[in-house]
């Protein structure tokens, strides 16, 4: 096939795409250096003018070539939400890498992709099936949408107290109760790298002719090894949103949102929502997108995912091996330390952390590593600070009896040796100490995820109505049964605690302040000292 000079970019890339793709190439990386190095007089934004004008504190430390790089939408650099050149390619470059049928590059994060998944599926008053413990950015594509949660309790370890996936019994028997339902979302992994039935739950949701959504932040690498989870489109999701800059090598915001299969190309009979259904659901994706992203998008965080695409695509399976080598390491000798002990989907002679599989944990992320170590009368939160402070090891996040850590193809064998040395250090100055272990686990049990999540119809009105509702702020131990008007969540992970139009319980205030009280972090809400909340106006 031959193709004319004018179908040809300035920097050799064919506007026509139907043409055999290679993974070697990078498009949108290639042609940001060409658009660089090209001298030219620049009287477009931003303002440091290809960083002539730039704070030279910046230049010295990020270096000069970064901000000859920071560009906007130039001719040749095509348009994000309108692509027809060098960003198309690369969107279609990693829709292959990653197994789906389309990819679109996202610079807001996974939170935009997530909010536009709900935007582009539900309306005012439509009903999702979701788990209680999403992200909080789900809970802004239900206030931006206006749809009604139906919330699925997940499966839940009382002894460890982790939440793992929802199961695909939990969804068929919402989707029994609730029909009607337009979508179902579920997050996989878990922000503790646990990975619940995919396959059986977009069958039940495919059941009801209604699309599989994942929140998938966590789970960029499963495509590239098959020692890991199986990616969640290959499972039978239809759409999965992908934080690239988490588990790979782009930029921090740097994402994708992936589709895949018949069910995103047709309209759906049973949606009501008149002309915004007329659009297949890639058409409303790309509307949903326009809402949330900027209209400045970054090509530096744009470039990244190119290139981390063509790093992966080239070259994955043998940085997930290595990745996978390093964390077998890491948990095999860390599970060896008296006091310690590692999440794991089965019990090991040395490790007893393996809760074996179960409906909610079908599989666990191997290069996600969580150690329990209140065996050593420390909480989460006492240990993430002395492993930093002290032992120059800095943790993903804490939680009251674990430590989560990433690691990813960017850790190397010495950050290994100096984890697993931390944790030696550690039990040397906090030995085993079992009296205390049972005490964070009374405190633990003060209050127990079955009242914090699984309280039925904790709902009351839209997360959107409550949001928007008129508001009043009151001493929190005036807020008990009012309905709240805010999201109020430990971060991370980022799981709301309460959220806009829930009813707030004691037992949800008793935790929140439990957890503020052993050095956990609040945010989301107004006052983070959690000494007022704001609710809805009666």
């Amino acid at each position: 096939m031959t193709t004319d000079a004018a179908d040809i970019s300035p920097y050799g890339y064919s506007i026509y795409f139907s043409k055999m793709l290679n993974q070697n190439q990078t498009p949108l990386l290639d042609t940001l250096k060409a658009c660089a190095e090209r001298p030219h007089a620049a009287f477009y934004t931003p303002g440091h003018k290809r960083g002539q004008g730039i704070s030279q504190s910046l230049a010295d430390f990020f270096g000069k070539a970064t901000f000859r790089a920071d560009l906007p939408e130039l001719a040749e650099l095509d348009n994000l939400f309108a692509p027809e050149s060098v960003i198309q390619q690369a969107q279609q470059l990693a829709a292959e890498a990653f197994g789906a049928s389309q990819t679109w590059f996202l610079v807001n994060g996974s939170t935009c992709g997530i909010e536009a998944a709900i935007l582009a599926t539900c309306g005012s008053g439509d009903k999702i099936i979701l788990p209680r413990n999403v992200h909080s950015s789900a809970i802004a594509g239900l206030i931006l949408s206006g749809a009604m949660p139906i919330f699925v309790n997940p499966e839940y370890d009382p002894v460890l107290d982790i939440a793992h996936s929802i199961t695909p019994n939990a969804v068929q028997a919402a989707l029994e109760q609730h029909p009607d339902a337009k979508a179902v979302f579920m997050v996989y992994p878990t922000y503790y790298g646990v990975c619940g039935d995919v396959k059986a739950i977009a069958s039940v949701a495919h059941q009801y002719n209604i699309p599989l959504l994942v929140d998938e932040a966590h789970g960029a690498h499963f495509a590239f090894h098959p020692e890991l989870p199986t990616p969640a489109l290959a499972a039978g999701a239809d759409l999965s949103v992908q934080s690239i800059h988490k588990t790979l090598g782009a930029l921090t915001q740097a994402s994708m949102l992936h589709i895949q299969g018949d069910r995103v190309d047709g309209d759906r009979a049973r949606h009501t929502l008149g002309d915004w259904a007329k659009p297949t659901l890639r058409d409303r994706i790309s509307k949903a997108l326009q809402l949330v992203q900027s209209t400045s998008p970054s090509y530096l965080l744009l470039a990244s995912l190119d290139a981390a695409r063509q790093q992966m695509a080239l070259y994955g399976k043998e940085l997930m091996s290595r990745t996978l080598q390093l964390a077998d390491e890491a948990r095999t000798r860390i599970s060896q330390i008296p006091g310690l002990s590692v999440l794991d989907i089965f019990p090991t002679p040395l490790n007893k952390g393996g809760k074996g599989g179960s409906p909610g944990f079908v599989a666990l992320d191997r290069t996600r590593l969580t150690v329990t170590v209140s065996g050593l009368g420390l909480t989460g939160f006492a240990a993430e600070e002395i492993l930093d402070q002290q032992l120059g090891v800095t943790a993903e996040f804490a939680s009251l009896q674990h430590l989560t850590f990433i690691i990813s193809l960017g850790n190397t064998q010495e950050d290994i040796e100096q984890l697993v040395q931390g944790f030696s250090k550690l039990a040397i100055t906090s030995p085993p100490n079992s009296e205390a272990s049972v005490e964070i686990g009374e405190k633990r049990g003060k209050v127990l995820w079955d009242n914090l999540f699984m309280v039925e119809n904790s709902v009351r009105i839209s997360p959107r109505e409550a949001f928007f509702a008129a508001t009043e702020t009151l001493p929190i131990q005036e807020t008990t049964e009012r309905i709240c008007a805010e999201i109020v969540c430990p971060y991370p992970p980022g799981i709301p605690v309460l959220m806009p139009g829930e009813i707030i319980t004691q037992a949800a205030l008793e935790y929140l302040q439990q957890i503020q009280l052993m050095g956990g972090f609040i945010s989301g809400c107004a006052d983070t000292s959690l000494n007022t909340l704001k609710v809805v106006k009666v």
